[in-house]
């Protein structure tokens, strides 16, 4: 746990020019809101991941969640120090290939905000195709979909 907080924290700048800040109550209740992750992740709803370098530190979170009749959505963020390298297009389509054959699941979305083009090349990278605009935290967005095969 104290290693997410940390990669959150040394990030929070860099996030926030990408998608609304989490604000100060989420930094000082972490501990909390960790453990209520966890227990959605016990039960399900959610399938949480980290890549971490070489070093131990968090690299960046690959999140399942809202996972639901072989569905889910995506969620995803890298340090600023990876970003740009490929690290998200590749751990993205580790996160894909888990779903599909570990998880079963047979159909991902993901959002991004329109403007950023970056996050969007990554999941087209990652095989996920534009499907609709939508809201992203009040601003317009896109909303991406994969579908995945049923494992042979």
């Amino acid at each position: 746990m104290d290693a997410v907080l940390a990669f959150e924290l040394a990030n929070r700048m860099y996030f926030a020019r990408f998608i609304t800040d989490r604000g100060d109550d989420f930094y000082e209740r972490y501990a909390e809101r960790h453990r209520e992750l966890l227990l959605e992740q016990d039960s399900g709803e959610c399938i949480f991941h980290v890549l971490v370098d070489q070093d131990g530190a968090v690299s960046g979170r690959f999140n399942l969640y809202d996972v639901v009749d072989g569905s889910a959505k995506v969620g995803y963020r890298v340090a600023q120090r990876v970003a740009g390298r490929g690290v998200a297009t590749s751990a993205l389509r580790e996160l894909c290939r888990l779903a599909q054959a570990d998880y079963g699941l047979r159909m991902l979305t993901a959002e991004t905000i329109s403007t950023h083009r970056a996050s969007q090349r990554v999941l087209e990278k990652a095989g996920f195709s534009a499907a609709e605009d939508c809201e992203v935290a009040g601003q317009p967005g896109v909303r991406y979909t994969l579908r995945l095969t049923a494992p042979a």
